[in-house]
């Protein structure tokens, strides 16, 4: 029995992964690297903040000064502010859970604290927020995931995580958790199928979902 549903938050409870590959092309060609759409959908989807400039430093041939980042934020806020909507369906589906949930993502709690904020689901989560910033590694190792489901008080054979790329699937995987890849964004369905994971394409149809047995 599932007793604890672990969301990722870009691409699965806001629907910003469009919007960030969209400003990462821009923000990468002015430093001198170019990358094609289908590139930064495959390498940065759900990469943790190391794993990007680990990749952007390699295609640019030079080392980036800690902190690089942050000269380009407002570009990110801009689009946020502008076109950032919650994933079509999420709200339903956290209406008909019937266990508790939690978030663990990637981002920064300050950035995970306004994506919700923008769309209005930060009350939801309130208090069950972890970060990668809060454990040693994040995503695609499993860390996040077993210290949320710590901190919840849930054995992870029996938490269900939400996600929407490769290495958040790869992390609930190694954290001994059922996954739930979501292919309604921009991941490929194919690039999330595996072993103890279902792959979907609706959201609003989650809680039913974690009903139904494993295959």
């Amino acid at each position: 029995m599932v007793e604890l549903v672990i969301f990722d938050c870009d691409g699965v409870l806001v629907d910003s992964e469009r919007i960030y590959c969209r400003v990462d092309r821009e923000v990468f060609a002015s430093l001198g690297a170019e990358f094609t759409e289908a590139e930064v959908v495959e390498q940065f989807v759900g990469s943790s903040s190391e794993m990007l400039t680990a990749i952007l430093e390699e295609r640019l041939g030079r080392s980036l000064e800690p902190g690089w980042h942050q000269a380009y934020r407002h570009l990110y806020d801009a689009a946020l502010d502008a076109e950032l909507t919650v994933v079509k369906g999420v709200t339903d589906a956290l209406d008909h859970l019937e266990v508790p949930f939690c978030l663990a993502s990637n981002g920064s709690h300050a950035t995970i604290r306004r994506n919700l904020t923008r769309v209005g689901l930060q009350d939801r989560f309130e208090g069950r927020i972890f970060s990668a910033r809060d454990v040693a590694r994040g995503k695609p190792a499993p860390e996040l995931f077993l210290h949320a489901a710590a901190t919840m008080g849930v054995p992870p054979e029996r938490c269900a995580v939400v996600e929407d790329s490769p290495y958040g699937v790869q992390a609930a995987r190694s954290a001994g958790m059922r996954a739930f890849g979501y292919c309604g964004g921009l991941t490929r369905a194919d690039r999330l199928t595996g072993a103890g994971t279902v792959v979907f394409d609706d959201m609003s149809q989650l809680p039913k979902l974690l009903g139904e047995p494993l295959v």
